[in-house]
């Protein structure tokens, strides 16, 4: 199984050792030909217009929607929560738009109000720490879209069939349970396939 981490910006080879960890291999992903050979794809952290902009500057907006059409797992955390999201509230145009969520950016405040905690995740057997920065918040779901999991009464994980956000960092820990939460949409999908 080989699981590539969007490596235009954010935490890369901190998703990558995670995705190791969880048991799969991990990509650093700088061209769009590299989505061909992989199973999943992960959208990292950092600041979600700087992001956008890359992503159109080396056009992955429609090579990423093209690999999510295919069922493809697809996993934003933070920015990729926002780069990822059908709508984003300060009138910030959509970039993927793949996920029927609506994304409140820097929900949580600056750098400074960045925090840690143990969250309780649909899914997962034990509670998952997770890290915020500047962490987006989810502030709508549509119908096809499962919440799973919420900090203070607010939607900060959710999943769309083959499509999973998170507002926190789950690679800042030694914590990988949600990466490997991912690896087995994975071998769903293949599953599928076969």
């Amino acid at each position: 199984m080989k699981v590539g981490v969007l490596a235009l910006q954010g935490a890369v080879a901190e998703h990558i050792r995670s995705i190791e960890l969880a048991g799969a291999e991990g990509v650093a992903v700088k061209h769009t030909e590299q989505l061909e050979e992989l199973d999943g794809l992960i959208i990292p952290g950092g600041e979600s217009t700087t992001i956008g902009k890359l992503m159109r500057k080396y056009e992955f907006i429609e090579a990423i929607r093209a690999f999510s059409e295919q069922g493809k797992p697809v996993f934003g955390t933070c920015a990729g929560l926002i780069v990822m999201a059908k709508e984003i509230e300060s009138g910030e145009e959509a970039h993927l738009g793949l996920m029927d969520i609506k994304v409140s950016r820097n929900a949580f405040g600056r750098q400074r109000e960045s925090f840690e905690t143990n969250l309780d995740v649909k899914g997962l057997q034990e509670p998952l720490r997770a890290v915020f920065i500047r962490a987006p918040l989810i502030t709508a779901v549509g119908n096809e879209v499962d919440i799973l999991s919420t900090y203070n009464d607010e939607i900060v994980a959710a999943r769309q069939g083959h499509l999973l956000v998170s507002s926190f960092h789950p690679e800042l820990t030694d914590d990988y349970s949600l990466h490997t939460y991912f690896t087995e949409m994975i071998k769903t999908y293949q599953a599928a396939v076969q």
